[in-house]
């Protein structure tokens, strides 16, 4: 599904994102990839999404070699794998519901399936009862659930969250993280980025622990030893 051989990214000789990478994520896995900031985490996540390129190594996410995908692809490639932020970046002036079409029109998808997805993505987080709502009248927490409704309208086969929990309370935090588990279970392969280590340590999950742009641990069931 995922795998890296020998990925290394350099933005300048002294600063670097990631050093000689290689990892491997099947499909329907769940995976935490933790480590302090500056570690080369948020580098990971964008190279999956071809936001950035990298310096050498190859990327294959399914058929699509991300090494070298052409410009025009890019859009095609990012309906395969959702992404969460920390930052909601919701529309301030569209409803909840609106807020998830949007992803969907942009994609050029016909009314009919919009009306159709719209709905089943939000009972998914279970916010079906506050499609009207506006971003303001609703909690972070909630919020956040709507991000991951909208991650979810392509139907992608990769679920990317970058600490998606950075800006939630303990309570709301635990209730993303069982809904990741909830689409995992689907059978999305799930990679959260994180530095929660309570949360990390309650999955007893697969985690890869990046520390100076290398992976220094993989662990079937490991734990947040940093």
């Amino acid at each position: 599904m995922i795998t890296l051989n020998n990925v290394s990214k350099y933005y300048t000789k002294d600063s670097v994102g990631l050093r000689d990478v290689h990892l491997h994520i099947d499909a329907g896995e769940f995976v935490s990839v933790v480590g302090q900031s500056g570690t080369g985490k948020t580098t990971l996540v964008k190279l999956l999404i071809a936001e950035e390129r990298p310096t050498s190594g190859q990327i294959i996410i399914g058929s699509w070699d991300v090494t070298h995908i052409p410009h025009r692809d890019v859009p095609f490639l990012r309906r395969q794998i959702g992404v969460i932020f920390q930052d909601f970046k919701l529309l301030q002036k569209k409803t909840v519901a609106e807020n998830v079409a949007f992803a969907l029109q942009v994609a050029g998808e016909r009314p009919k399936r919009i009306r159709e997805v719209v709905p089943r993505v939000l009972d998914i987080v279970g916010l079906k009862h506050k499609a009207d709502r506006y971003p303001d009248q609703i909690s972070g927490g909630e919020q956040q659930r709507v991000v991951i409704a909208r991650s979810l309208v392509h139907r992608p086969k990769i679920l990317v969250a970058d600490e998606p929990t950075g800006n939630l309370d303990t309570i709301n935090s635990h209730e993303i993280i069982e809904i990741l588990k909830k689409i995992n279970e689907f059978g999305t392969t799930i990679l959260l980025v994180t530095h929660n280590r309570d949360i990390v340590n309650q999955l007893q999950k697969r985690v890869v622990t990046i520390h100076d742009g290398h992976i220094v641990s993989d662990e079937e069931k490991g734990s947040y030893r940093l």
